[in-house]
């Protein structure tokens, strides 16, 4: 062999060893990239997992029920519930006065009158959650005729709450629940929460003076009747026929100032 064809063999050769270094360079950075991104991708989610916290991603199942739903007395419905809590509610500065609450609902204005003299830790706290929008798209989720209606539980299963325990404010022994009074639901001392009922009949005078007195009901009584005119089914783990079968909302509630 000539040094000249060696000397080609031999650049040749030199050639596809480089060419093999450089694939194999190229296939090493390329091994990077994917692994840098891969590793970016899952920092990502974990950087969007702490932000987000525990904030659910979806409402919660019962309350979308009442969503998928008919609207009743042919509203429509308002935007979504937002899910709040608080560890505890907010002094409001209410004083003594009464004072009245229009609770916005699909079928219509209901205004209350409130006593924060009598039950100053009941108003204020139903105040507290009124003004920073808690009840806002929640829905009434028993309505019991002659009896009930109730609401103000964002889960709407009946037993949400906004976060605390309003202390216990009960009336004195022999208390009437009497058509119109509003009270809040518990289930039993120490469990008061943001649920509250409205008295719309005689079934309720079996009650026990164990449930804190709110106020009563000044106007609306248009609204409480299509309210309890509301189709209804049974109440799942009750015999109790007080679960609607269209959605009646809490649209806004506005506070006297």
């Amino acid at each position: 062999m000539t040094d000249r064809r060696q000397r080609q063999k031999e650049q040749r050769a030199a050639r596809l060893e480089e060419e093999k270094k450089a694939a194999t360079r190229k296939e090493f950075r390329r091994r990077i990239i994917i692994a840098l991104g891969i590793g970016l991708g899952l920092a990502g989610v974990l950087l969007l997992t702490s932000v987000l916290g525990n904030r659910p991603a979806t409402l919660p199942a019962s309350y979308q029920a009442f969503r998928d739903q008919t609207t009743a007395c042919g509203a429509e419905a308002p935007p979504e519930v937002e899910i709040m809590s608080f560890t505890l509610a907010e002094d409001q500065g209410l004083g003594t006065e009464p004072i009245n609450v229009t609770i916005n609902t699909s079928c219509g204005p209901l205004v209350l009158g409130l006593d924060p003299a009598t039950n100053p830790e009941t108003v204020n706290s139903f105040v507290f959650l009124a003004r920073a929008g808690f009840y806002d798209g929640s829905v009434f989720h028993r309505i019991a005729s002659e009896f009930v209606i109730q609401g103000g539980d964002p889960q709407a299963t009946g037993t949400g709450g906004p976060g605390y325990v309003v202390a216990d404010e009960f009336p004195p022994d022999g208390f009437i629940y009497e058509e119109g009074v509003v009270a809040l639901a518990n289930a039993g001392g120490g469990t008061t929460g943001s649920q509250f009922f409205v008295v719309v009949g005689d079934n309720a005078r079996v009650l026990n003076n164990t449930f804190n007195v709110m106020g009563r009901v000044v106007s609306g009584q248009d609204t409480l009747d299509a309210i309890e005119a509301v189709p209804t089914s049974v109440a799942p783990g009750t015999n109790e026929r007080s679960r609607p079968t269209e959605t009646v909302y809490i649209e806004t509630i506005e506070i006297e100032e």
